[in-house]
């Protein structure tokens, strides 16, 4: 009987899992059949709205999706039609940076507050917020919201937006920055302390670093729910050139005519430009915020 060096290597061990299922499972494949699902209807209505800018109008009516040849013209078109649009579109930016700003400072302030320092009635306050979150405020108040504004002379104007903006956004935003801050052990505060840092320096210094990629999740939330806002901004102005985008593109259809498609789509495109390329550069410190808990309250 010969030996070899065959018959001398050791045997590969085979180490098998109990209960371990090859393959896809269906729970796996149903969850990205859902993902994808929702994906696309997010995705091709934006393609088809971008799609019909640029379409000749006889491509628009023709029930084809893609364009015989790119119009840019519309866009032209749209600009000299709504001759407030740019004083609209700038509107918008004010009313949208200046209430995520107020919004997001007073929310980390409070956030702050509600779970590293020692505040009398914080259960029932955040159980005040919990419960405003039940109710349409913004249908139920607006009538109190319109009164309340006529009286102080703000209806037609910039902060007239910006503080009932501010006002409606910040429970949740509180409630968001509750979540994160959670996130951090109180463990870090003591030494903070011990070292003999006041609280507004473990704010600014400690924990604002530490809670960065949640706070882009409040901006986001923030910038959509303000840049995309419709109900109050049409009920407090009246004036076309003090109003924003959203509302100056529903009145849009009767400055352009019932055959003028692809120049709303071109409307339409440049309202949601800047939400869909403020999101695609943020989404990395977005998703993290959203894995570090910044949803958790």
């Amino acid at each position: 009987m010969s030996v070899t060096a065959e018959s001398i290597r050791p045997a590969q061990a085979v180490v098998t899992y109990p209960g371990r299922k090859r393959g896809l499972r269906l729970s796996t494949v149903a969850l990205h059949v859902t993902l994808i699902f929702f994906c696309l209807v997010i995705i091709l209505p934006l393609v088809w709205v971008v799609l019909m800018s640029v379409k000749p109008v006889t491509d628009a009516y023709s029930g084809k999706l893609l364009p015989s040849q790119l119009d840019l013209t519309h866009y032209g078109y749209a600009l000299q039609r709504l001759p407030y649009i740019w004083r609209n579109f700038g509107n918008s930016i004010i009313v949208t940076f200046s209430t995520v700003l107020l919004t997001s400072a007073c929310a980390v302030l409070a956030g702050y507050a509600i779970v590293h320092l020692r505040l009398p009635g914080k259960l029932f306050l955040v159980s005040l917020l919990v419960g405003t979150l039940y109710f349409p405020t913004r249908l139920v108040s607006i009538i109190g919201i319109f009164r309340i504004q006529a009286a102080l002379g703000l209806i037609n104007t910039i902060p007239g937006l910006i503080l009932p903006y501010v006002t409606l956004n910040l429970a949740l935003s509180i409630l968001v920055m509750k979540g994160i801050f959670e996130q951090i052990s109180p463990e870090i505060l003591d030494a903070a302390r011990i070292d003999g840092a006041s609280s507004w320096r473990i704010l600014w210094m400690v924990m604002l670093p530490l809670i960065a990629n949640g706070l882009v999740v409040l901006l986001i939330i923030n910038f959509v729910t303000a840049w995309g806002e419709f109900l109050l901004a049409y009920t407090l102005t009246n004036d076309q050139a003090m109003r924003t985008l959203p509302v100056a593109l529903a009145t849009a259809m009767g400055g352009f005519g019932e055959w003028a498609w692809p120049a709303l789509a071109a409307v339409y495109v440049m309202a949601i430009a800047p939400g869909i390329t403020a999101f695609a550069i943020a989404q990395r410190w977005y998703m993290r915020g959203l894995q570090e808990g910044a949803l958790k309250f």
